[in-house]
């Protein structure tokens, strides 16, 4: 499958992103830091992860939280690219003892 094709909402939910959510046309997540320099590391990861797949994603980095969006802004909505890139975000976050929170 091409990386930039959109995915189906069954493609996205069956994906298993526990700490993502749907917000329209994009993947968003926020992350509970506790503190602003666990945010900025977190923020860190995630850039060099961007760097290295050629896609960027938009970040909030506040204290005590940072939230990530992922989406295909050059195909529409979600693609392969956003899915690859939350989990390592997930991953990035795991790494750093930090827990994704209820965004509502």
């Amino acid at each position: 499958m091409d990386p930039k094709t959109l995915l189906t909402e069954d493609q996205i939910a069956d994906a298993g992103l526990e700490a993502w959510q749907v917000d329209g046309d994009a993947l968003v997540a926020t992350y509970a830091t506790r503190s602003f320099a666990t945010g900025l590391k977190l923020v860190n990861g995630v850039g060099e992860a961007a760097e290295a797949a050629d896609h960027h994603p938009d970040i909030t980095l506040t204290y005590p939280s940072v939230t990530v969006l992922w989406t295909s802004h050059d195909s529409g909505g979600i693609t392969q690219r956003d899915i690859d890139l939350a989990r390592r975000t997930t991953e990035l976050a795991t790494e750093l003892g930090v827990a994704a929170s209820d965004r509502t």
